[in-house]
C-alpha cells in the first residue's frame, strides 16, 4: 500500500511542478491595465479560472492527501522486527563492588619542609 502511494505522490510532485512553471504569471496581464487591452477594469481581468489552473489545484489537493497518507502509514507501522525470534540475553548480577584502601604515602615521597625565615 506504501509503495504504492510513494509512486502516486512522485508522479504528482512531478506534474505539479511542471504543471506550475506550464503557466504564465498574473504579470503578463498587467498590460491591460494601461491601455493595452480592451478591458475595463483596474488591474486586468482575471476571467474564469483557466484549465491549468483547475488542473493545479486537483494536483494540489492529491499532493497533500499522500502526504497526509504518507505520514500516518510511517507513524503507525507495526512490521515484525527480525529479532522477535531472539530471546533475551541472561543478565548476570555484578558483584558487589569493595572499597578500596587508599595507600597511605610514603614519608620519602612527602614534599621537603620549607625553612623557616629568618628576621
Amino acid at each position: 500500500m506504501s509503495t504504492l502511494l510513494v509512486i502516486i505522490h512522485t508522479i504528482v510532485c512531478i506534474a505539479l511542478i511542471l504543471i506550475i512553471l506550464l503557466q504564465t504569471g498574473k504579470g503578463a496581464d498587467m498590460g491591460a491595465a494601461f491601455g493595452g487591452g480592451s478591458s475595463q477594469t483596474l488591474f486586468g481581468s482575471t476571467g474564469s479560472s483557466t484549465f491549468l489552473g483547475k488542473l493545479t489545484t486537483v494536483a494540489a489537493v492529491v499532493f497533500m492527501l499522500t502526504s497526509l497518507s504518507l505520514a500516518y502509514l510511517s507513524g503507525h507501522r507495526t512490521t515484525n522486527s527480525i529479532m522477535m525470534d531472539k530471546k533475551a540475553p541472561i543478565e548476570q548480577q555484578a558483584a558487589p563492588a569493595t572499597p578500596e584502601t587508599s595507600p597511605q604515602p610514603s614519608p620519602e615521597a612527602s614534599p621537603p619542609a620549607k625553612p623557616a625565615q629568618e628576621k
